[in-house]
């Protein structure tokens, strides 16, 4: 299996609800659910990871309070090179609906401090050469993002795959949030994004022909991923062909993190040299089973028919 590494954003979820319609100010209610979690795009992605058994690096940072210690904790000897900077771990609040959207509210907090040099002090290039970084969380970590192209070449240098999952950035789609976005991607080996997030930065309605478009700026032999929630997932390869992965019908109970859950059972598969198709039918089928389990769950990677 080759190397795998998440480069990001770690922070403290708080997860209420189900709660609608949004309760007037000044007034209080009472919701059935409530979790206290590892959260972030690189949280969710490394807590995956753990519970399938997968092997992995995590490069992050944490504020100097209880809660940076709390994070420390979930991932043991992992967390031990993590810098802790002065400011408080980055808390978000996710208020849960009953349609399975939900509504963050979150803290300026660490993140903000994570930059390049704390990346070199987690990982080491050697270790990953061969293998996949997943870089994610660009737009909450800008001290890092101006980085990004110092990134890349200390990735490639070192045959390291990058992948890229920005998620969402905190004033929108903007056009310089796009334009920034596709510059990152012209860099990038594989692009792990959702529906609107790819359909945005192409102007394109249609989910494959925005993949096809996005691949068209992003170097030979890349990827480019649709995760189109209830729809499954689509992608296309160095071959040009388009493959997808339909979802199972779940009862949701929380969609809160399912795109990087998909994210940690895409690059496990592709990490083990699957063929692509394998690789969507993985992650949709892990993060199915975990936005429907509560406490959440994730199973098993798929059974896959024989090695490649």
């Amino acid at each position: 299996m080759r190397p795998l590494a998440v480069i990001g954003n770690v922070n403290v979820d708080l997860i209420l609800g189900p709660t609608a319609p949004w309760p007037q100010a000044g007034t209080e209610i009472t919701v059935d659910h409530d979790e206290l979690r590892v959260g972030g795009q690189a949280g969710n992605t490394a807590l995956a990871w753990q519970a399938l058994g997968v092997d992995f690096e995590i490069a992050a940072n944490v504020g100097s309070d209880q809660f940076g210690h709390w994070l420390r904790e979930a991932f043991g000897d992992r967390s031990a090179l993590w810098p802790a900077h002065g400011d408080r771990t980055t808390l978000s609040v996710g208020i849960t609906h009953p349609d399975g959207e939900r509504t963050f509210f979150t803290t300026r907090g660490h993140l903000p401090d994570f930059s390049l040099v704390d990346v070199h002090t987690v990982l080491q290039g050697k270790q990953l050469a061969g293998g996949y970084a997943l870089l994610c969380g660009s737009f909450l970590t800008p001290l890092l993002a101006r980085d990004h192209d110092k990134l890349f070449d200390w990735t490639h240098g070192r045959g390291i795959k990058l992948v890229l999952d920005t998620g969402w950035p905190p004033d929108g789609w903007t056009e310089a949030n796009c334009a920034v976005t596709r510059a990152w991607l012209s860099r990038c080996d594989c692009a792990l994004l959702n529906e609107v997030e790819a359909t945005t930065l192409t102007g394109i309605t249609a989910p494959a022909d925005a993949a096809r478009a996005l691949l068209s700026g992003m170097p030979n032999g890349a990827i480019v991923v649709v995760k189109c929630g209830p729809g499954g997932a689509i992608a296309i390869g160095p071959d040009g062909l388009l493959v997808s992965a339909s979802a199972p019908k779940v009862t949701v109970v929380d969609t809160i993190g399912a795109g990087d859950v998909f994210n940690a059972a895409f690059l496990a598969a592709l990490a083990m040299n699957r063929p692509l198709a394998d690789c969507l039918a993985s992650g949709v089928q892990v993060a199915s089973r975990a936005i429907s389990t509560l406490p959440r769950s994730y199973g098993a990677l798929p059974p896959f028919e024989k090695a490649v």
